[in-house]
């Protein structure tokens, strides 16, 4: 059965969930990252792409994915149609992938960037990357560019962090430096380990 072994990373946007993923597959766990499944399969689907959105959103066998991020994020149509095109495939990639995991039975992450938003995966155990929305808003600003209105309105499209915070099974706290972060990983790291036993 897929996910079996699974424990989906998630948060909000800028709290830090690569961060955590990387740290962890520097423990040596697997990460299945649902956004490098998304990119790999929206290039693959790069001619539907052209013909749905039109082609100034694709170049050289690609699509040009900021453009056509700010296309939907002002858009719920076309928002809706792109999605009604990838989730099916980014879930059957996912679950795949998460068959395989299984078969070791060994915990692995799944990082889901949007978990509670689609309510999309039957996974029950969820790790949520948390910080406070003053440090996202500081950290989108400087990662993405975005002034104030643009990271505020991106970090509202998503489910308040208090509120993931609260149906989280395993909070990891990013407040902090790297090894201070690292540090929390290792706790959690513990903890899941301990109830997969």
């Amino acid at each position: 059965m897929a996910f079996e072994y699974a424990v989906v990373l998630t948060g909000s946007i800028a709290t830090g969930k690569s961060s955590v993923a990387d740290i962890f597959t520097s423990f040596g766990w697997s990460v299945i990252d649902a956004d490098k499944i998304a990119h790999v399969l929206l290039d693959e689907q790069y001619k539907l792409i052209a013909t749905m959105f039109g082609k100034e959103y694709t170049e050289n066998n690609k699509v040009k994915r900021k453009e056509l991020g700010k296309l939907i994020f002002k858009n719920k149509k076309k928002k809706e149609a792109l999605e009604a095109l990838l989730h099916p495939l980014i879930y059957q990639k996912i679950e795949d992938l998460a068959t395989k995991e299984d078969t070791f039975k060994n915990p692995y992450l799944v990082d889901i960037p949007l978990f509670f938003e689609t309510k999309r995966y039957p996974i029950e155990k969820s790790l949520v990357v948390y910080t406070s929305k003053e440090k996202q808003l500081k950290r989108l600003m400087q990662r993405d560019g975005y002034n104030m209105q643009e990271a505020l309105s991106r970090i509202e499209s998503q489910i308040d962090i208090e509120t993931k915070r609260k149906m989280a099974t395993y909070i990891i706290i990013n407040m902090s430096d790297l090894e201070a972060l690292t540090h929390e990983c290792n706790i959690v790291k513990e903890q899941i380990l301990g109830d997969f036993k």
